[in-house]
């Protein structure tokens, strides 16, 4: 299978089979089209649908609806099963190191990580097939665990995007830190210091070469220095959603893959979630897979605004 973009992370599902393709969204489901087990193993049973409630899956389902609405093809996604035990993300950093530098890996243009267990070596190996493909580099995106050991291996650098809310700004902010739990008093910093925690992110070499932090305000860095912001429409009941990092880490990839540069594709991304929400009319009790819906009128609302 060749594919221009390609989504990496895991499910919460220890006996999920390691699995790589296309997907569709049908209601509140991550549908397979064209899926096929990776590995050794075929599972015995046919790869599974999804439940779109937060982590990889909703960001799958917002870039693949993104993309339809873009006028793009949808990106592939690459899962594996992992509640914890490193198992399934071990065994998709395996896989991946040797796809990326396949024949049938050349026409990729771009790879989006999120939830995987953070590991040093299975980042850098991935990095060193990168580096040994017969084409253009990828445009590399990290979200959630995957920018942990992106900033742990010492070449977070050498991403173009990652997407951190304020709390894994304040890890990446933090040189001491080995691990988020031992970040230090940036955690309680306010949205206000956002932009000096990037900078010292990106003078200690532990930042991609652009933020885009989400927050009440998104804000847009580009090494070490803010360069776009979105703060409105305001969506209060946003905030307590589970997954709506997700949804706009899901837009940037579809944004990506539409050919937008990376400060466009990221001021995009934020300003088409906030249509996206307010089109929804959102409580707190709302989950993110009902946003799914709107993330067309999003999008076409961004565009009118553009």
């Amino acid at each position: 299978m060749t594919h221009r973009w390609l989504i990496c992370g895991t499910v919460p599902e220890d006996d999920f089979p390691l699995c790589m393709g296309t997907w569709r969204v049908d209601g509140e489901m991550l549908v397979p089209v064209d899926v096929r087990p990776c590995g050794n193993t075929a599972p015995e049973a046919p790869i599974p649908a999804v439940p779109v409630r937060r982590g990889t899956p909703a960001l799958a389902a917002s870039a693949i609806l993104a993309a339809q609405a873009l006028g793009e093809e949808a990106p592939a996604v690459l899962l594996a099963g992992d509640c914890g035990d490193s198992r399934g993300s071990t065994a998709l950093y395996a896989f991946l190191t040797g796809w990326l530098t396949a024949p049938e890996a050349d026409a990729l243009r771009g790879l989006t990580f999120h939830y995987l267990f953070p590991s040093v070596d299975g980042h850098n190996r991935i990095l060193m097939a990168l580096d040994e493909r017969r084409t253009a580099r990828p445009m590399l995106i990290a979200d959630a665990g995957f920018m942990y050991a992106a900033k742990m291996s010492g070449y977070a650098a050498r991403w173009d995007i990652f997407t951190p809310d304020a709390g894994e700004l304040a890890f990446l902010a933090d040189e001491k830190a080995p691990h988020p739990f031992y970040t230090r008093g940036f955690l309680l910093a306010e949205g206000r210091d956002a932009p000096e925690l990037a900078r010292l992110a990106h003078e200690h070499g532990d930042s991609a070469r652009v933020l885009l932090i989400k927050g009440s305000t998104d804000i847009v860095v580009e090494e070490g220095r803010v360069t776009g912001s979105v703060g409105t429409p305001c969506l209060p009941f946003m905030e307590p959603i589970g997954g709506t990092g997700d949804l706009v880490t899901g837009l940037l990839t579809a944004y990506a893959l539409a050919g937008k540069p990376e400060r466009e594709a990221c001021l995009a991304a934020a300003q088409a979630a906030r249509f996206t929400g307010e089109a929804a009319s959102p409580t707190p009790a709302t989950a993110v897979a009902e946003l799914m819906p709107f993330i067309r009128e999003g999008i076409a609302r961004n565009r009118e605004k553009e």
